[in-house]
């Protein structure tokens, strides 16, 4: 397949800025959500050992969330473990 590319970008020359943009930015694009799935505190990956992941969060102040609630002071909501 590399092969492939690389003759098609020999024939028509017009198509490298293209691989020099979108090749790298796919790339960063896959990096990014890879970054997101294993590291962000919201994803849980392991049921064993923290099962109920959405019992164990505290409110949250979102951008999106109304403006005039102030959420620090609501307390939580669910059961405690």
């Amino acid at each position: 397949m590399l092969h492939q590319i690389i003759g098609q970008a020999k024939k028509y020359s017009s198509l490298i800025p293209l691989f020099i943009f979108i090749g790298p930015g796919c790339t960063r694009t896959a990096s990014y959500v890879t970054c997101l799935a294993l590291f962000h505190p919201v994803v849980s990956w392991d049921r064993k050992n923290n099962p109920d992941l959405w019992n164990q969060l505290g409110p949250n102040q979102y951008k999106f969330n109304s403006v005039s609630v102030d959420y620090s002071r609501l307390k939580k909501e669910g059961p405690d473990f």
